[in-house]
């Protein structure tokens, strides 16, 4: 089975690129992030006309995350537990039917910056939530993964110009902290467990010539509890989709699992 995460940045915007990539890479289950559109208006019959089941969780503009799959889906539940007041939508999960059941959640981790702040203090707060469902993903002893756009540079690594993030809320002490608190639950970062070393990028700026330059970042990534670990078969990032025509400034990561 293979799974993709895709920040696509806007569904108007990437309605001939998702597509396409999607005809070319084939994907049975994909976690999209940013898809700015309200449920009724995402355009449901792109995906639905290739096959993939839609389950969507949506905000007008901003925010919002999808999932597609080949498969059926079941239990569906949209938004992150822990704070009944939060109207930002950036969580999907659900579970996909295959000949094992697959638990995938979909996220859309808060930016935070400006940092200090407010959008800080909210981004932290937000993967302390995440961390309490990582435990009960955890505890529930499930294959099941969490995908997506964390806005985390693990390791200085994951940049190709690590000092100019220093400061940023992507990069700082206390986000990568954080993210390390959920892996350290008893989590696998499926990337690097097979890809190591420097120059692995699945985000460019649209700014300052940083994809003709290739000053990336990797801040997309699949954590897999233990049950989904032990049938990792393989994982990669699409590079090529940045350099395509109206590209996203992320491209897919996906994972191949023995499922």
């Amino acid at each position: 089975m293979k799974v993709a995460t895709f920040n696509i940045n806007g569904i108007k915007a990437r309605a001939e690129a998702l597509p396409a990539w999607l005809d070319e890479a084939t994907p049975d289950v994909v976690v999209l992030q940013e898809i700015k559109s309200v449920d009724e208006a995402f355009p449901r019959e792109l995906f639905e006309d290739r096959g993939y089941n839609v389950e969507t969780h949506g905000q007008k503009s901003f925010n919002g995350v999808a999932i597609l799959s080949k498969l059926p889906l079941e239990d569906v539940t949209r938004g992150l537990p822990g704070d009944d007041e939060d109207e930002q939508a950036r969580w999907i999960e659900a579970t996909v039917v295959g000949k094992e059941a697959l638990r995938v959640c979909g996220l859309y981790l808060p930016n935070g910056n400006p940092a200090p702040g407010p959008k800080f203090d909210y981004k932290l707060a937000w993967m302390d939530r995440l961390k309490a469902r990582a435990q009960a993903l955890l505890d529930a002893e499930e294959i099941a993964l969490m995908a997506g756009d964390y806005n985390i540079i693990p390791q200085a690594e994951d940049a190709k110009r690590p000092e100019s993030w220093r400061e940023d809320a992507l990069f700082r002490p206390e986000s990568r902290a954080a993210f390390q608190r959920i892996a350290n639950l008893g989590f696998t970062e499926a990337f690097r467990t097979r890809v190591p070393g420097p120059g692995h990028y699945s985000f460019w700026d649209y700014q300052a010539g940083a994809w003709q330059r290739d000053n990336g970042i990797r801040i997309d990534h699949f954590l897999l509890t233990p049950q989904c670990a032990d049938r990792l078969v393989d994982t990669g990032i699409d590079k090529e989709v940045r350099g395509r025509d109206k590209p996203s400034d992320h491209v897919p990561v996906w994972v191949e699992l023995d499922l």
